[in-house]
């Protein structure tokens, strides 16, 4: 006969099981601003990636509202390079909508957001690489770095973290992210790949990845725009003619001087043009069109960003997201936007409520990250770095993962001028892939969602109808529609 002792143990494990692991310093147990019951566990802290040095990367960790002991878990990375994850967790898809204080600088009143990834996902939302957001380092030499390192730093993250959780070790793993993690996310995918493969402990239930208008190959990023402004209607068929026929479909680096003489005239025509979703008003009032002191090397739409009539508006915001016009991310050097800028006070953009709450002391304290004389002010995109672009094209990672059998979701807001869908769909279909779903519609709500197309090797190339370059924010409903069928197996 089993004593009663170890058969109330047993019964508590099966209906707690997931807190057996976790370690219980890292739980969140209140949220400054919010007056209710967590939908399901949080959790957040640092894992240190380097002891000699003090290296230190911080995540929040969203249990599934689902069922966590079998739901995916999914990494979110925000891009940049240098901007926090914090952009997905408070603006994007994170588990509260966040509404502005009454006054300026006050704090801001967090609610559940319906449409969170955490309805049928577990999410880790990482601050990477050391520098950014709360993640920090003893040792400032570990700011500089590059995608390489950021990867095999990630990658020792998860293998870590997956020794402090490793109940979730059988759950279906998948990496996704946005803008310059299309960089982050193919390289980090490989690294965890090549260490499943290598035997390395503990192994990783690793299933595929998730792409969101994502750098990805200076080509074909760089010749997006042109035939994107042309399909949209933003220039005439008559400069259309004349750009492709002076730059021979080279519009990112041509040393032609007709074609940069046309390719300023495509600048003109849409620099008044919200960049990360033409189809968003513009601010045009004098004071967020005001321009502070420094060299500000950017066209003129990155001044000049929408607005929506969601209880948290889409930010007027150009900082952080991807690169000016056509200007597609080369070897070497990256800069962040504080550098590109030129300046520390960056016009026109508004993160205020991410800013107001994650320096609060109080909001530091609860989620266990470390108070402002050692990690910092929290920034959502930091010039604390200096990234080095040492990857090259992201189309061999994508054809070696995919190869591999590996699953993949490429995809775009079809408003977004930053990282046009014109770009993901031509080098997706560079790969050559057999054509296995063609090009339709993809519906929710009873109306066309969007477009999609699919590949052999797992490969799914999609559009969202509508949305800009933060395609969760822009459209809620859609994203957690075509996030929830893709990570089920099902049509999109």
């Amino acid at each position: 006969m089993v004593p009663l002792i170890y058969c109330s143990l047993f019964v508590l494990l099966l209906l707690h099981p997931i807190s057996e692991g976790a370690p219980e310093e890292a739980l969140i147990t209140q949220l400054p601003g919010f007056n209710g019951t967590f939908p399901s566990k949080h959790y957040s802290g640092f894992v240190t990636i380097d002891e000699s040095k003090g290296k230190n990367l911080f995540y929040y960790f969203v249990l599934s509202e689902g069922n966590p002991t079998k739901d995916p878990l999914v990494l979110w990375l925000n891009g940049g390079p240098g901007c926090s994850s914090f952009d997905g967790f408070v603006y994007e898809h994170g588990p509260f909508n966040f509404q502005a204080g009454r006054k300026p600088g006050s704090q801001p009143q967090l609610l559940l957001n319906p449409y969170s990834w955490s309805k049928v996902s577990s999410i880790i939302y990482l601050d990477s690489p050391a520098g950014v957001g709360f993640s920090y380092s003893n040792d400032h030499n570990d700011y500089t770095t590059g995608d390489l390192k950021t990867a095999s730093d990630t990658h020792t993250f998860l293998l870590k973290w997956f020794q402090k959780y490793p109940e979730f070790l059988t759950n279906p793993f998948y990496i996704t992210g946005e803008s310059y993690a299309g960089v982050y996310v193919p390289t980090l995918a490989f690294e965890v790949a090549n260490g499943i493969k290598a035997g390395v402990k503990p192994m990783i239930n690793f299933k595929g990845y998730i792409v969101g208008n994502g750098v990805t190959d200076k080509e074909f990023d760089g010749n997006a725009l042109v035939p994107f402004a042309h399909g949209m209607g933003l220039i005439s068929d008559d400069l259309f003619q004349e750009v492709s026929a002076a730059c021979q479909g080279n519009y990112w680096n041509s040393s032609n001087e007709i074609c940069e003489d046309k390719l300023k005239k495509v600048d003109e025509d849409i620099s008044d043009l919200n960049i990360y979703d033409i189809l968003e008003p513009c601010y045009h009032s004098p004071e967020i069109r005001s321009i502070t002191s420094g060299s500000i090397r950017l066209p003129s739409s990155f001044r000049q960003l929408g607005e929506t009539k969601r209880p948290l508006a889409v930010r007027k915001r150009m900082f952080g997201r991807a690169w000016p016009l056509r200007a597609s991310v080369r070897d070497g050097y990256v800069p962040t936007w504080p550098q590109l800028l030129g300046s520390n006070s960056v016009p026109c953009t508004d993160d205020e409520v991410a800013t107001t709450w994650l320096n609060d002391e109080k909001v530091r304290s609860a989620i266990h990250a470390q108070q402002k004389n050692v990690s910092g002010d929290w920034e959502l995109c930091t010039g604390n770095i200096n990234f080095h672009h040492d990857a090259g094209s992201m189309i061999k990672y994508h054809k070696n993962l995919t190869a591999q059998g590996y699953r993949a979701l490429i995809f775009s807001g079809d408003h977004d001028m930053c990282v046009p869908f014109t770009g993901s769909q031509a080098w997706t279909r560079s790969l050559g892939y057999k054509v296995i779903d063609e090009w339709r519609a993809w519906t929710f709500g009873g109306q066309v969602a969007g477009y999609t197309q699919g590949y052999e090797q797992n490969l799914t190339f999609l559009t969202i109808k509508g949305a800009g370059h933060t395609v969760p924010e822009y459209k809620p409903q859609e994203a957690l529609a075509f996030y929830t069928r893709w990570l089920a197996g099902q049509s999109i």
